[in-house]
């Protein structure tokens, strides 16, 4: 139940050690209030007088004042680990998540990323509260007060000590059927979360084309699914819950049973067997504790393992085998023989590109969907790791196995489709790639970009919170946003372009072309699209199909050759 990987956390050592010093006191704080206060009642019930008996109260309510001083406490340590550890485990997910780029949410989907890193984390913070304490308490406490309970009466401890690992057993056998029916759950959820960010998304679209009723009921039958497998995981809960509650109450039956008839026969006196029953049901509480939320630790588990697998997925190590100042009108980038192969993908994505650029250029690079042009943009930004066999990639004659290097990484600005706005200032928003910039930079960029409109609706300016839980942008003000980034950005000169104009309509892309252009003047430019009109603006142009580059050249180049390039034209067209 509990997860290996919890073992490796920092400070788990001292949160073990503590757990269990903890449950040992509190094993010793029930026993003593079991014990005074069966002392209590049977010097009262052989007919002694109250204030004879005040110390035993006192001492009762010492040992039950122990008791939650000691769950307070124990309660408030859990809470401060648990959150720093969720903490960690977001910063961590989300730097992962940078460094692995687009493909992991691609891959992964975007609504189950959003909700491992929101829900998932708070569900992981209930867990490693539950499940630490719930396992210590399990582990020491039961055991401590059974040894106690031979002390009192042999017969009573031998009931106790046969009925606990039946119940653990049958415990054992319905988790592993809740697990089951929890991972279903947490596919469904995962399923639910994707189709419901990607009807969002493409809400407008659907509209267009009358689809949006249809599609609602796609969303209607997942969310169904969901609710299905979550009232058969909670069928199974309550099953569990109704089973244990049941045998615990009839194993304390049998013990109260055979203490009354010793009673009646002489066989114990009254104090041993008051003291023995007010233990039974203590003895059993960790197990029906652990019971009680194991559904919620089910839910918890699943979060923890998935972040887990986001966490362990392969990644480059950043290097600095390249050493390169500054891109300038001299520096020069080869590739020959690049591939690239997705994991338990068929074919390769990219397949034997071959090509150069030098100084400052404008490269378009065009195709039809599924053709790499993405995926031969995230290799140039170091997101993704091309294969080793038969590539050789140089920059001013240096050899490199990627793009994530250190020098190459300073040059680079990354403009994909739909660039990620964070809940903070709009300002803070422009300046991702330099946190230095003052305010004024700030407005410059902005007003090159064409927000100024924008800046003047927000209540406080470019101080405005805007975001997720802050003033909502358009598709195309998220785009100005991101252009604004590389304005304020003097330094770097590799602009990579992933379809950036994608989602919006041809009005404001039109609009914003005029803005991007002056942006691209001395620049190496790779501008991945296949909206025709941008290739009039390129100097080179690679044309891709099916991960290759069938054709290159200029633009008068492609439209003489009358091949490739001009059967995709005619194609968007709609001239074929």
């Amino acid at each position: 139940m509990i997860d290996k990987a919890i073992l490796k956390m920092p400070k788990i050592k001292k949160i073990m050690i503590l757990l269990a010093g903890f449950s040992f006191l509190q094993a010793v704080f029930i026993i003593g209030q079991a014990f005074y206060l069966s002392k209590a009642v049977v010097g009262l019930w052989s007919g002694g007088l109250l204030k004879d008996q005040l110390l035993n109260i006192l001492v009762f309510f010492l040992f039950y004042t122990g008791r939650h001083v000691v769950t307070y406490l124990r309660e408030k340590m859990l809470d401060q680990f648990s959150y720093e550890r969720s903490r960690e485990l977001r910063e961590a997910l989300l730097q992962k998540i940078f460094r692995l780029g687009p493909t992991v949410v691609q891959k992964n989907g975007t609504g189950n990323m959003i909700t491992m890193a929101l829900e998932g984390i708070s569900q992981t913070e209930n867990y490693l509260h539950l499940i630490l304490m719930k396992i210590m308490n399990m582990m020491i406490i039961p055991w401590i007060i059974l040894a106690f309970v031979f002390t009192q009466d042999i017969r009573s401890g031998i009931v106790l000590l046969i009925v606990f690992p039946l119940i653990i057993i049958f415990m054992i056998v319905l988790g592993y059927a809740a697990q089951s029916k929890a991972d279903k759950q947490y596919k469904a959820f995962q399923l639910l979360s994707n189709h419901f960010i990607d009807s969002l998304r493409g809400l407008d679209t659907l509209k267009l084309f009358g689809l949006s009723k249809k599609y609602a009921g796609s969303i209607y039958n997942t969310s169904e699914r969901f609710r299905m497998a979550t009232m058969s995981t909670l069928k199974i809960a309550i099953l569990s819950t109704f089973a244990l509650d049941f045998f615990t109450t009839l194993s304390v039956a049998v013990v109260a049973v055979f203490l009354g008839l010793s009673l009646l026969n002489g066989g114990i006196l009254l104090f041993p067997a008051l003291t023995t029953l007010i233990l039974a049901p203590e003895f059993f509480l960790p197990v029906r504790d652990f019971a009680s939320d194991y559904h919620a630790t089910l839910d918890g588990k699943n979060s923890f393992q998935a972040i887990q697998a986001v966490l362990d997925l392969p990644e480059m190590s950043e290097t600095d085998r390249l050493l390169l100042e500054d891109w300038a009108t001299s520096t020069e980038l080869s590739m020959n023989g690049l591939s690239f192969t997705y994991e338990d993908a068929g074919k390769p994505a990219l397949s034997d590109l071959t090509f150069g650029a030098k100084g400052y250029q404008k490269i378009g690079i065009i195709g039809a969907s599924g053709s790499g042009k993405s995926t031969l943009i995230n290799v140039l930004s170091g997101f993704l790791e091309p294969d080793a066999e038969g590539t050789k990639i140089t920059i001013d004659g240096q050899e490199i196995p990627h793009f994530l290097q250190k020098d190459w990484q300073k040059q680079v600005l990354y403009i994909p489709q739909s660039p990620y706005i964070f809940q903070d200032t709009l300002a803070n928003n422009v300046r991702f790639y330099t946190p230095e910039a003052v305010d004024e930079q700030v407005l410059a960029a902005i007003q090159l970009v064409g927000l100024e409109p924008l800046v003047n609706e927000l209540s406080e300016g470019i101080n405005t919170v805007i975001g997720e839980s802050g003033r909502m942008l358009s598709g195309g003000q998220a785009q100005r946003v991101a252009l604004a980034r590389a304005f304020l950005d003097q330094q770097r000169r590799v602009l990579l372009f992933d379809e950036p104009t994608a989602h919006l309509d041809i009005e404001t892309e039109v609009e914003l072309k005029e803005r991007m252009l002056p942006l691209m003047q001395d620049h190496l430019v790779f501008f991945a699209t296949h909206r025709l009109h941008w290739m009039a603006e390129m100097d080179y142009i690679l044309v891709m199909d099916k991960g290759q580059v069938v054709e290159m050249g200029t633009l008068d180049e492609l439209i003489a050759k009358n091949g490739y390039y001009v059967n995709l034209m005619n194609q968007m067209r709609g001239e074929n």
